[in-house]
């Protein structure tokens, strides 16, 4: 029997692991098998909402696993530490020949996925792993010296030249497996998860499940995606794809993401798209993550950049940024965003983590466990990225110290404040020109601006430069 062990895969389509066993299968059936542990999400910063999808997104595979004659565990551990004794007892037991599963990229996955390995080649249980999270594996695309790429433009050159040269495409569903006489186990539908703070997944938002997945993903491609470029950075308008949360549990991949852009439109109409780009992106924090493992224990890309960095830890700045207090109205909006619904525009995600980084002065780890802790679609590789980068201490070819000036990125990209007024109602009764400038909004029900903005941004250039 073939053992098939999802994780943030939760799909049987475009999925590497289950194809495969289902290929090598010859008659003795394959086995699913999921496993909760509570105490782990707590120590990676799961978020509730995350969870809760990702249970939702559990139940709907197992029906389709059903399908396939593919029965479900559903197993429950506090933690990784007890997950290679759990597989080898449910190896001894159900005659496992082989366990598949794909590879995922943080330490605390490949520690467990190593241990795992260990565990099962004590009892002579072979391990097959498959790169399914990203298009091209970590390691293979490489600059003209053999060496990883540190800036993103020209790793998304070579990637797409190498993208275009072997062309993969989705693996299909497997065909329906040999039925066994092993009843697929009910998904609990609450899970017991340490974490109450932050908000709840919106089913109406986010409907579970592979169906659901691929029609918003059409609907997108088919109706919003030729604009993305004008409007992506518009928190107010519907101009991203919202797919994030899909992308992080693994309802869908980026192989289908490029195929559905790819049966659409005609190249290089749909490969040089702005959306791709962000899609390459996701692959581009993967390969870092694998290729620099120091990432991993959250230093630094660019060490030398933070060593420059004078960190404040001020407790009060860093709560009235989590509460959306600051009195700077587009990112309180954006962090009543994160509150209220476990989403945050991605223009508004760099706003607010400029805002902490660079003109509170707070260390960008605790904004990236933040982030990590309310995000429906919490990804360790994408957030550490994202962070770096607004911190500028990460894969950044700018030269410059980067500072956003939260009072013209509102007027840039919500010049009428119809983002900011539907997370701070306060406003709402204001002028755009009103709702932007802190001084004037804090007469009208809003906290006084927590910073001088003028006076720490020349002080955080001033000392960024005295050490440089």
């Amino acid at each position: 029997m073939k053992l098939v062990w999802f994780r943030n895969d939760l799909r049987t389509g475009d999925h590497h692991a289950l194809y495969q066993a289902c290929m090598d299968n010859t008659g003795e059936g394959v086995l699913g098998v999921a496993i909760i542990t509570p105490v782990q999400w707590k120590i990676q910063d799961e978020s509730k909402s995350r969870v809760q999808f990702w249970r939702a997104n559990l139940e709907s595979l197992s029906c389709d696993l059903q399908s396939l004659n593919i029965p479900l565990l559903i197993l429950r551990v506090p933690s990784n530490r007890e997950i290679p004794a759990l597989l080898v007892e449910l190896a001894k037991r159900y005659q496992v020949s082989g366990v598949y599963f794909n590879r995922e990229y943080p330490l605390y996955e490949q520690q467990r996925d190593n241990a795992v390995i260990s565990a099962m080649a004590e009892i002579s249980v072979p391990c097959l792993s498959f790169d399914s999270d990203v298009v091209l594996p970590a390691g293979t695309v490489l600059n003209q010296q053999g060496l990883p790429f540190k800036v993103f433009t020209p790793f998304s050159k070579r990637w797409r030249q190498q993208y275009l040269t072997s062309n993969p495409q989705p693996l299909p569903v497997p065909p329906v497996q040999a039925k066994l006489d092993i009843s697929t186990d009910s998904v609990p539908k609450e899970i017991c998860y340490p974490i109450t703070v932050g908000a709840d997944w919106s089913s109406e938002r986010w409907p579970a499940g592979t169906e659901a997945a691929h029609k918003l993903l059409q609907h997108y491609v088919l109706e919003k995606v030729a604009d993305y470029k004008q409007s992506r950075d518009f928190p107010a308008e519907p101009g991203t794809s919202s797919l994030s949360p899909y992308l992080s549990v693994g309802v869908l991949s980026t192989r289908q993401c490029l195929a559905a852009m790819q049966a659409y439109f005609d190249q290089p109409e749909w490969f040089d798209s702005q959306w791709v780009t962000e899609l390459i992106w996701r692959e581009f924090y993967r390969h870092l993550l694998v290729l620099f493992p120091e990432m991993n224990r959250w230093e630094p890309f660019k060490p030398e950049v933070e060593e420059k960095l004078s960190w404040q830890y001020d407790e009060s700045l860093f709560q009235a940024w989590c509460k959306g207090e600051t009195g700077f109205a587009i990112v309180d909006a954006g962090m009543k965003e994160l509150l209220e619904t476990g989403w945050m525009h991605n223009r508004v995600r760099m706003i607010t983590a400029s805002f902490l980084t660079k003109l509170l002065r707070q260390d960008w780890r605790l904004g990236a466990r933040f982030f990590m802790q309310h995000l429906i679609d919490g990804d360790f590789a994408s957030n550490l990225g994202g962070w770096q980068w607004s911190a500028s201490v990460g894969a950044d070819a700018a030269p410059y110290f980067r500072i956003f000036n939260p009072m013209r990125q509102a007027e840039r990209f919500d010049a009428k404040g119809r983002y900011v007024g539907q997370y701070v109602p306060s406003l709402q009764g204001l002028t755009s020109v009103q709702q932007h400038d802190p001084m004037f909004a804090a007469s009208y029900s809003r906290p006084t601006p927590i910073i001088d903005y003028a006076y720490e941004r020349q002080y955080s250039l001033d000392a960024y430069k005295a050490k440089s």
